[in-house]
């Protein structure tokens, strides 16, 4: 799956398939402050979504941090 296959709002189910994961793993992420490595996210319901655009800068973001720790 590519990234630009991804619609604007994506689900759990979404980012365990373009990452590999477990959703489990996503919904552990979903808990996690934004500012502390966790995707950010926002409720429908119970249900979590992501925009895209989060997602895309949350993924340039760690890319970025293992930069800094290669560095």
């Amino acid at each position: 799956m590519l990234i630009d296959e991804l619609p604007e709002v994506i689900t759990a189910q979404h980012i365990s398939d373009y990452l590999g994961i477990s959703r489990g793993k996503v919904y552990t992420l979903f808990q996690i402050k934004p500012d502390a490595g966790g995707i950010p996210c926002f409720a429908v319901g119970t249900s979590k979504r992501v925009e895209k655009k989060d997602f895309v800068a949350w993924i340039e973001a760690r890319k970025g941090e293992k930069a800094e720790r290669v560095s």
